[in-house]
Formats: C-alpha cells, structure tokens, sequence
C-alpha cells in the first residue's frame, strides 16, 4: 500500500512538473499571494482602515512580482532599496496629485527612468517597476500629503511581509529551481516517449494528431532544456559541473528527437525529414502507413515502454537487477546485440532506443553521481567507459558580443517610445476622467513590457483589450458575489492573484481578463464600484493601447519585418558558427566550445519565434505571409536540430573510441558557408551577384575508398547525413526569403 501511494505521489509530481517546470509558476504564485496575503492581515491587527489594507496588498504584489533576480542574497539588496524607491515615490504621487500639470510631467519622466532603468540589468528593471507601480499607487487610492505617514507604515509592512514570504515561508534557492528543472526535464522527456509510441501505435485516422501530440512535447523538451542551460551557472557548485549537465542535457534532448524522426521514417514509406517534425501541420509521409505488425514491431513497442520506465525511476532510487538488466539491453542496441529480423527503418529504431538508453545512463550519471556497475553487461560497461572519458574532458569558454548603443540600444529606445505614449495616454485619458485617466497609462506601459516591435506592441494590445472587456462582465459578477464583505472580497482577490501567474505563461488575454475581475473587487472594498468605473476602465485600456501602438509606429519605429530580419540573420551568423567549429572540430582541429554556441543558437531561435507572433497571430489577414513565417521558423528549427547533432557528435571526438576526425570534412562545408553568407547579405540589404549555390550531395564531395564507409561501426554516415540535410535546409530558406539560386551545374 505505502509503495502504491508513493508510485501515485511520483506521478502527480512528475505532471506537476511536467506542467510548470521548475515549479517556477506555482513559486511566483505562493510568493505573490503569500505576500498579498499576510499584508492585509497584519494591517488588520493594527487597525488600518480599508484603504490600508487596498494600498497594502498592491504594495505587496509590486514588492513581490517585480524582484527577478535568483540568487537569494541579490534578491534582499534590490527588496532593501526598493522600500525608499517605493517611499520616495509614493511621497511625490501624494505632493504632486492636486498639481496636474507637475504631477503628469513628473510620471512621463519617472515613466521614462523606469523603463531605461532595464539596461542595467534584472536590478535596475526592478526598482524602475516599484517606482512606477507605487506611484500608480498613489494615485489609485487618492493619496494626499497628510495621509503620507500611514502610507510610509503600510509600506514599511508590505515590504517587510514580502521578504517573510521569500526568504521564509516560500524559500527558492539557484540549487532548488535547477533540481526541480531536472525532475521536469526527466518528466517531459518520458511524456515524449509515451507520445512517440502512441505515434508508432495510431490508426490512419489517428496518426496526424499523435504526430502533433510529438510536436508539442518535443518543443517542450527543448524549453525545458533551454531553462536548464539558463539557470546552470547559479545552480551548479563549478564550471565544469555546468558543462557536464549542459552535455548530457543535450545529448538526451538530441537522442529523443533523433529516435522521433527514426519512428517516423519506421511507419513510412519513405524516410521522413526532419522537418516534419518542426513545421505544424506538414503531413505524415507517404501517407503514414502502418509497418507490420510482427514480432519486431511487438518488441520494439515493448522497448519503448521500458526506455520510458527507465527514464522515469526516481532519482536515488536503487537499480535493482530489473532495471539493471533493462539497461544492459537497450543498450546492447547500440552494438548491434539482438537486433530483430527486420527492415532496415525498423531496425534503426533500435539503434536510436539504444543511443537514447546511453543519454540516459549519462544523465543519470551526471545528475546523481556514479552508479551501481555490479550488473553492467560489456555494452553497459563500454558505454560508461565513453562517458567517463567524455566527462574527464570537459571544458568550454564564453564570448563576448558587441551591444548596441544610443538610440540603437532596445531600452533607450523603448524608454522614449513609452514616454511619448504615456504622455497622449495622459492627454487623452484626462479627458475620458478626470480622476481614472492613470489606467490608459498603466495600459501604455503594459504594452511595451518584454516586446521590441510594433506588430508584437499591436498583438499585446489586441489581447489586453479583449481579456479587459470579458473581464469587466467578470467583475460585475465577483462584485455582487462579494457585496460588502471586505475579507470575502479579499480572498477572491488572492484567488484571482494566485490564477494570474498560473495563467501569464498561457494566454496573455486571460491574464488580462482574470487583472480586470479582480479590479472590480479592489473598486469593491473602496466602495467606489459601479459599472460605469468598469466601462470607463475599457474605454481607458483602449486609449492606451492605441497610444502605445501609434508610439512604437511614430517615434523611433522598429517595424516588425525590420525586427524579424535582424534577429532571423542573427540565427543564421549563430547557426555558420555552430556548423562551421562542428565541422573544425570533426576534421580534427582544437575544440571549440560549441555547447555554448549552440545554447546561443538555441536563444536567438527562440528570440526569432517570439518575434514572429504578429505574424503567425491567427487573427493576422496576411495568410501568405503568416505560412510563409512559419515554414521559415520550421526550416531553421530543423537546421538548428543538424547543427546540434554536429556539434554534440563533435564534442565526443576526443573520447569516443568509434569517431574519427577526418579533414575531408572541411572541404564538403564550404558550400553551406558560401549559402548562410548568401542570405545574410541578401537579409542585410545587399544585392549583388552572389547566388545561392546546389550541386551534388554533401556525401559525393567525400571520396572514401572503395570500402566505403560503414553504416554504424564509425559516426561518418551519421555526420554526412546531418550536414545533407542541413545544407538542404539552408538552400530551402533561399525560395520564402526571395534569394536567387544558381542553376545546378554539371
């Protein structure tokens, strides 16, 4: 019984964090809420009236939601200097409230100075998101110059009841968010397992969704990977501890996506690209016919269940003979032990739940330390030989990037813009209300939070305004459920608080629509509710969104197509870096630190993607242009996907006793140098005569001898197969970007 409850305990965990990774969500929420919470509680114990207790819990959240940083002790400097940011702005809101031209032309500026403050780090953004949110405070709750002393004390309390609740009562450490993200890794890569052997299993009828089902857990692999590599300098004791994690991080993610493509090719007629597996809605190929089910097939569906229970033993749990023996022979695949009778695709299946095994094995051994090697066969003892040698080789190096400045840097840029939106916000709202116009600024400055273009301004515009006008329907009803129970108002409140981090990540309109219900509830305990309040807060939101829009378009415009050039040649000048020292490395050259050139491959990708949500908004008219964006954003996900394989086949050259560098390669490189500088140029502006070059296969440029090169004994088929298909992709971008292509010579 006591076994069973903990199996049902590690499965809730493991689709907790599966669900929120890190449990990075669930933290923020019980932080914020936590802090919401107690605030109001002890300004009750002192007797503070309801204003008090408003002005309190908005003091807390702010003190809370705007402190990013990880490390604990930076976390307590910035929460000590925010609380004279907070008073010193609180005291300005309450001297300049009654003067209304010195009042709007000091928030412009304080405005201003918030958003320019982000230049300086995780520090500076928050104490520019204080000075703002208590200003706006201020004005919320009509503070004036004799109610200043107690405001001084309900933020004094506020602050104070935040670092309770951060440091106290929900304590997160660098070492504890990397752990957890762990566990989430560990748990998304067998949720791929079970959706790439539900891929292997569907019906004519079923295989298109269970090939998305494939889709989305390995994008949210990768995300979880990409969190991982973010956090591993702060939550690991050493460099080359983080090195060793970011490996076997990568080598795990490489192996599940490698093994989806070869179960796609198993149950095709034909081998699959891997772009299939990037671009949604490309169909299956050949039409995803089913492969016989045979005893093979029986066996191989079988090893994909054990491979997933492999991956999903508790950390620390003991190996036992079972799991030993599991191991020993999904990992015997890798040496051709065992194989079935079978097609050659089926039989690559094998050899990719082999290579997945050692991931594993290797992720164990990097997260929990040596294991137990009693059981080991000579495939299992071998394997761990390799990543033993690979681990004692560790190393790598970062390298420093030149950054923009003046106008051309993004918080400059975005400081002006924003002020120059509030300012109208300001001008227009005080004509909607006198008293209620700071909500078209809130709304302004909302707008420009974490985007850099103006379609990206004009999509969280669009979605405010949406999640503001269902919110206000909302509001009505939280407002007659609570009445004039101020501690029912309150709860529903932190109910609405905790929904908010839960929901961020998810939909930004429903985050809007949940911030609008729980306004109602504020409006509520002040007693200043009515529905005209909330039709005047929809008016208000439009005018700031539209002010914000016209902002970004006039003032230093970044236009989207702009944007998205930029950081699409940013992806490519990453991707000929990651190629090109791949390729040094295999044909024998020093290394190169190419894990840290693929993290920042990996993080201008996903730059790119985020920008590219204006133009794949479903909403978008541009449907040419929205397919167009993504088929790009597919391309260069699969180029990325090559270019990772390169560079984690080339890290285990010095160590790996079956790799050999071979200085042909270097050679059979050049053209998909020649094309990636094709583009970038073309990007960039410049027409000239250069085209982008094709020819003969990547493999044809090699010459091998008459042995020619085996299949598996040695890694050279598998590195010509990711360079075929990454100088493929690369002259597939050619066609979408309208760079020209030289004719195919002789």
């Amino acid at each position: 019984m006591r076994a069973a409850g903990r199996s049902v305990r590690a499965r809730l965990q493991d689709r907790l964090a599966a669900w929120d990774p890190g449990l990075l969500r669930l933290a923020a929420g019980l932080r914020t809420t936590g802090a919401v919470a107690l605030t109001p509680a002890v300004l009750a114990l002192l007797r503070a009236d309801v204003k008090h207790l408003v002005a309190g819990a908005m003091a807390a959240m702010a003190a809370t939601f705007a402190i990013r940083e990880r490390q604990p002790a930076r976390q307590a400097v910035t929460l000590a200097l925010g609380l004279p940011v907070a008073l010193a702005s609180v005291s300005l809101g309450a001297l300049l409230n009654s003067r209304v031209v010195a009042g709007d032309v000091f928030f412009v500026a304080l405005i201003f100075c918030a958003v320019y403050g982000r230049r300086f780090g995780d520090r500076g953004t928050a104490l520019g998101m204080i000075g703002f949110q208590v200003y706006f405070l201020s004005l919320f709750v009509g503070a004036a110059t004799d109610a200043l002393p107690g405001l001084y004390g309900v933020l004094a309390v506020a602050f104070v009841c935040s670092a309770v609740v951060r440091f106290a009562l929900v304590p997160v450490t660098p070492a504890g968010v990397l752990r957890r993200l762990r566990q989430a890794f560990r748990a998304r890569l067998a949720r791929l397992l079970t959706a790439q052997s539900a891929l292997l299993d569907a019906g004519p009828d079923e295989v298109e969704d269970a090939l998305k089902a494939v889709r989305e857990r390995t994008a949210r692999l990768h995300e979880t990977a990409m969190m991982i590599q973010g956090r591993l300098a702060e939550g690991t004791p050493d460099e080359a501890t983080a090195h060793l994690v970011q490996r076997r991080i990568a080598e795990a993610e490489i192996a599940a996506e490698r093994l989806g493509l070869l179960l796609l090719t198993a149950r095709s007629a034909e081998r699959a690209d891997t772009l299939t597996l990037h671009l949604p809605g490309a169909p299956v190929p050949s039409g995803g016919r089913l492969p016989v089910r045979d005893e093979a097939t029986d066996t191989l569906r079988r090893e994909l269940q054990a491979l997933r229970r492999l991956v999903e033993q508790p950390v620390g749990q003991a190996a036992g003979t079972a799991p030993a023996q599991v191991r020993n022979r999904l990992l015997g695949y890798r040496d051709e032990e065992n194989l079935p009778p079978a097609s050659g695709a089926v039989q690559d299946v094998f050899r990719g739940v082999g290579e997945a095994a050692r991931a594993v094995m290797g992720l164990r051994t990097a997260l929990e330390g040596p294991q137990d090697e009693s059981g080991d066969s000579p495939a299992t003892a071998r394997s761990r030989e390799e990543l033993e040698a690979e681990d004692a080789a560790i190393g790598g190096g970062e390298e420093d990037r030149e950054e923009p400045t003046g106008l051309r840097r993004p918080t400059t840029r975005a400081a002006v813009q924003v002020a120059v939106g509030s300012a109208a916000a300001i001008a227009g709202g005080e004509l909607l209300s006198a008293q209620r116009w700071y909500w078209a600024v809130l709304t302004c400055w909302i707008v420009f939070l974490n985007t850099t273009s103006t379609g990206e301004i004009l999509v969280k515009g669009y979605r405010r305004l949406v999640g503001t006008v269902l919110g206000v329907v909302a509001g009505l009803g939280l407002a007659v459920l609570a009445g004039h129970h101020t501690w029912t108002a309150f709860a529903l409140v932190l109910v609405c608080v905790f929904a908010v981090f839960c929901t961020a990540p998810l939909s930004y309109t429903l985050m809007s629509f949940i911030v609008t219900a729980a306004l109602g509830l504020l409006y509520t305990l002040l007693h200043t509710y009515t529905p005209a309040v909330l039709v005047l807060r929809v008016e208000e939101t439009a005018l700031g969104a539209a002010c914000g829009v016209l902002a970004a378009a006039f003032v230093l415009p970044v236009r989207t197509g702009h944007r998205t050039n930029e950081l699409l040649t940013t992806v490519l000048e990453r991707l000929a870096e990651v190629t090109d020292a791949a390729v040094d490395q295999l044909s024998g050259n020093p290394a190169a630190g190419l894990l840290d050139l693929a993290r920042d491959l990996d993080q201008a990708l996903a730059d790119l993607r985020s920008a590219t949500q204006p133009l794949t908004h479903p909403v978008t008219p541009l449907r040419g242009r929205r397919d167009t964006a993504r088929y790009v954003v597919a391309l260069l996900e699969t180029c990325a996907y090559h270019a990772r394989s390169l560079a984690a086949t080339a890290e285990l050259l010095p160590t790996h006793p079956s790799i050999a560098a071979d200085p042909r390669l270097r050679g059979a490189c050049r053209r998909i140098a020649h094309n990636i500088d094709v583009i970038t140029a073309h990007l960039g502006g410049e027409r000239g005569d250069a085209r982008v070059e094709t020819g003969p296969s990547i493999a044809s440029l090699l010459e091998t001898g008459s042995g020619g090169v085996p299949r598996y004994g040695r890694i050279t088929d598998r590195v010509l197969r990711h360079l075929q298909r990454l100088d493929e992709g690369v002259v597939g971008l050619a066609r979408p970007l309208d760079v020209p292509v030289a004719a195919p010579g002789r």
